[in-house]
């Protein structure tokens, strides 16, 4: 949900994480290359190693130039099956997955059961320091491979296991009934031998499986991904390429997309809502999806967790008005959070309407007594940390300051601190260097309740930037996770979130709508529900 700034190409930049294979390339409005589509785009924080990625702009790659087990409906977010023939289980902890056959990665490598078993091991273990080595610890044998203390004790996964070409089985460690529905997530991607033979080769042009192949990356300037004519899927890219523009402003994407220069905004700025469907008509989309806004605090900092420290955020929260900031800054594009997940789970899938409860109601003189109940503001003044590179982030975090203060009666009691750019936000957060609350948006890497309470909120998860950490909590969660009945394991996840919300682990703000605009050339534009341009779809004129 970031965007970037038009910038010149007069020259190939040095890159630290991709190397550029070219300059150029390009495509797009303006007189860009024929079939060819720009979009705007941010520089990915990490290297596009799949179990490294778990932030937006590098899933958007990702999601092109890579197919695993299962794909996530472009229009209903419902897992189905993909590279995956079939995954049985008897007990919800052992699995056997048969590979389909016929697929290849775009260097020509067959895609085999030691394709997805390699990648694994690789994700898992300690050494590599993968952000997102977590979502593999339910396999047995996590624990040796990526210890919490000293150094892993083994190479593999235990619980993987090679039977043929096409076969590999699965043994976790505990039941997890919902395993198969979390495969479409790209830190289970497969990877090719290239990957492993030649590390930094296939790091300077990554190789994927999926309906794109990149061409080019010039980090700051632009990234060129062109369709792969091979790919042997159903969802074959319906254009010729995307070329992904880097912006480090959103107000100045939009220009180029009304100048002609660009033909797609995948996060149309607060700034512009008032003028898009003007600007647009019929060419601009609003539509629901998995994101939740959220304030999250630094629990490694002893000021923000003492004895009190809850009522100071769950006073905090109350003095959010979040009606007035969502109607008066991003008109009909967000809806006030009342829990911690996101409605297009659906009541079924885990959405709770009103599960924050008071919490989440606007109370300034509730919120003022909260606050000083629980000790005052740590060092008498909140400082909200968010990156600068987009507008829309300043003016909320401008808004939620102003909404504490009046509440507080001091205009002095809360201001932003704004980072320069994602990058480095997201670095400084990694660093456990945030003094104070923080921006920390969370769009759902699959359709389930679990993925926006663990990989938050249980200790030691790999997107628990505060590092938060309660017994209650992840116990609740091991249970839904061990539960076969959907139900009853949505049921226990809600509990859990009842622990987040009684100690006011992070601050709800609002939950936020896919936005975006795209020129005349283009044709078949939709976002998914995680909020990105299904690229693969689009047609150019």
């Amino acid at each position: 949900m970031r965007s970037a700034t038009h910038a010149r190409w007069a020259a190939c930049a040095v890159v630290t994480a991709l190397a550029a294979t070219a300059c150029g390339g390009g495509g797009g409005g303006g007189g860009g290359e024929s079939g060819v589509l720009s979009s705007s785009w941010g520089d990915p924080q990490n290297p596009l190693e799949p179990a490294n990625t778990n932030e937006v702009q590098g899933g958007k790659v990702l999601d092109m130039i890579f197919r695993g087990l299962k794909k996530y409906d472009p229009k209903t977010g419902k897992a189905q099956d993909m590279l995956a023939q079939k995954i049985d289980t008897s007990d919800s902890q052992n699995y056997t997955i048969t590979v389909k056959d016929g697929w290849t990665f775009s260097n020509g490598e067959k895609v085999t059961a030691r394709s997805f078993v390699d990648a694994w091991n690789y994700g898992a273990s300690l050494k590599n320091n993968q952000k997102n080595a977590y979502f593999f610890g339910y396999i047995e044998g996590y624990d040796k491979v990526h210890p919490e203390t000293g150094s892993q004790s083994a190479e593999a996964l235990s619980g993987l296991k090679v039977v043929d070409d096409k076969t590999f089985t699965v043994k976790l460690n505990q039941k997890f009934s919902s395993f198969p529905d979390t495969l479409g997530y790209a830190a289970f991607a497969p990877l090719p031998r290239s990957f492993f033979t030649d590390h930094a080769g296939w790091l300077a042009q990554p190789v994927g499986d999926g309906p794109y192949a990149i061409e080019s990356y010039t980090k700051g300037s632009q990234m060129s991904l062109k369709k792969w004519d091979g790919y042997p899927g159903a969802d074959k890219a319906q254009n010729g390429g995307v070329t992904l523009k880097v912006y480090t402003d959103s107000d100045t994407a939009y220009t180029d997309l009304i100048a002609g220069n660009l033909d797609l905004v995948d996060d149309v700025p607060a700034s512009q809502l008032k003028n898009v469907k003007n600007d647009l008509g019929d060419r601009y989309i609003n539509t629901p999806a998995g994101i939740i806004q959220t304030l999250a605090f630094p629990y490694y900092d002893s000021a923000w967790n003492k004895s009190g420290s809850d009522k100071v955020r769950t006073g905090l929260s109350m003095a959010i008005n979040r009606k007035q900031i969502t109607d008066t800054i991003f008109r009909n594009t967000r809806t006030p959070a009342t829990d911690w997940t996101s409605p297009v789970l659906g009541t079924a899938g885990g959405f709770k309407e009103g599960l924050c409860g008071s919490a989440c109601d606007y109370d300034p003189d509730q919120a003022k007594a909260l606050i000083q109940e629980g000790g005052g503001l740590p060092g008498g003044q909140l400082k909200i940390t968010y990156n600068a590179d987009t507008g829309s982030h300043r003016m909320w975090v401008d808004a939620v300051c102003n909404s504490i203060n009046n509440a507080l009666g001091n205009d002095k009691a809360c201001v932003g601190n704004p980072v320069g750019t994602f990058a480095d936000f997201r670095n400084q957060i990694g660093q456990h260097k945030m003094a104070g609350p923080f921006r920390a948006g969370w769009q759902m890497d699959y359709p389930l309740i679990q993925n926006f309470l663990q990989p938050l909120y249980y200790t030691n998860a790999s997107s628990n930037d505060g590092k938060w950490s309660n017994k209650d909590f992840d116990t609740l969660v091991d249970q839904a996770n061990a539960e076969t009945d959907t139900a009853k394991a949505v049921s226990t996840f809600q509990k859990a979130e009842e622990v987040v919300r009684d100690n006011m682990a992070a601050i709800p703000l609002w939950y936020q709508n896919g936005s975006a605009g795209y020129s005349e050339r283009l044709s078949n534009v939709a976002l998914n529900p995680f909020s990105v341009p299904v690229y693969n779809e689009i047609k150019v004129s």
